[in-house]
């Protein structure tokens, strides 16, 4: 197979043809064309993909109408799918779960800057948008680079962070908000009122050996062995540091197109600037590892 990787002048070319990856920005995200995920995926296709995933954090395949069962297969490729702590999955697939903002609703389900369920012990390594529905504008998904978020501190504040745990809580007001809607029609009978974990602030990439921040404002509410009034500030210059546009990518939606991203060193947020349509996508989120 081909791959064709653009970035910039020059392009890597390799055997055969038909796959093509572009970045879409600087700092992270890529397109991938002429692949056909209905025809399955080998180990081969399935080691440049997670190759491409790795390098650029985010990848986006468009042109991928698939039925829930490929669509977990697709998934199952790179991982295990686990199921979503607090939303039922859609029927027969446990681990697919609905997310989706109606006509009539004004808040979009995790419609703020985080990385995914960081408050479990053993956080998701990834997550997968495919879209089913999309409005006729707006509904665009925002990521961010946190191993460039962490290689552009100063010395003196990565050496600050080293070895500082996060505490994460499912239950953050801002977060827990943008649930309510899901709550209400799909919500699982068995969830907890909250769950709470603590990470390390700065996380190394169990694959690509990179440091990267591993805060977000939707789930850290603090830091461990500091009071309230201590951790705010720092985590407030994290919060607004993280997302700095340089740091970011922005990816219009268009119905078929699946989103494979990296919760271990990305943070994604869904733009919620749609009201009076309706957006529907399938997501699968993939087993990770304990953060160090």
């Amino acid at each position: 197979m081909r791959i064709i990787i653009d970035s910039g002048p020059a392009s890597v070319n390799f055997e055969d043809e038909s796959m093509q990856i572009k970045r879409i920005a600087g700092a992270l995200g890529a397109r991938i064309t002429g692949i056909d995920l209905r025809e399955g995926v080998s180990s081969a296709l399935a080691a440049e993909l997670r190759a491409a995933f790795l390098e650029h954090q985010v990848i986006f395949l468009p042109g991928q109408p698939l039925e829930p069962a490929l669509f977990l297969r697709f998934a199952q490729a790179f991982g295990r799918p686990i199921e979503y702590p607090f939303v039922k999955g859609i029927d027969g697939f446990p681990t697919i779960i609905e997310v989706k903002k109606l006509e009539h609703e004004r808040v979009n389900f995790g419609g703020i800057w985080h990385s995914d369920t960081t408050y479990l012990e053993v956080p998701p390594m990834g997550s997968m948008l495919l879209a089913r529905e999309v409005p006729p504008y707006g509904g665009d998904t925002m990521f961010a680079n946190q191993a460039l978020a962490y290689d552009e501190l100063s010395s003196t504040m990565r050496s600050l962070l080293e070895g500082l745990m996060g505490v994460s809580s499912s239950a953050k007001a801002d977060v827990s908000q943008t649930r309510e809607d899901r709550l209400k029609s799909d919500g699982r009978e068995s969830r907890r009122e909250e769950y709470r974990a603590a990470h390390p602030i700065v996380r190394t990439h169990p694959e690509t050996g990179r440091k990267s921040l591993y805060v977000n404002v939707a789930h850290t509410v603090g830091i461990e062995g500091m009071t309230d009034k201590e951790s705010a500030p720092l985590l407030q210059f994290l919060f607004e540091h993280q997302v700095r546009p340089e740091f970011t990518c922005r990816f219009a939606w268009e119905p078929d197109c699946i989103a494979f991203w990296d919760n271990r060193c990305a943070l994604h947020n869904p733009v919620n600037d749609y009201h009076g349509f309706r957006r529907v996508m399938h997501r699968i989120t993939l087993e990770g590892t304990r953060p160090v």
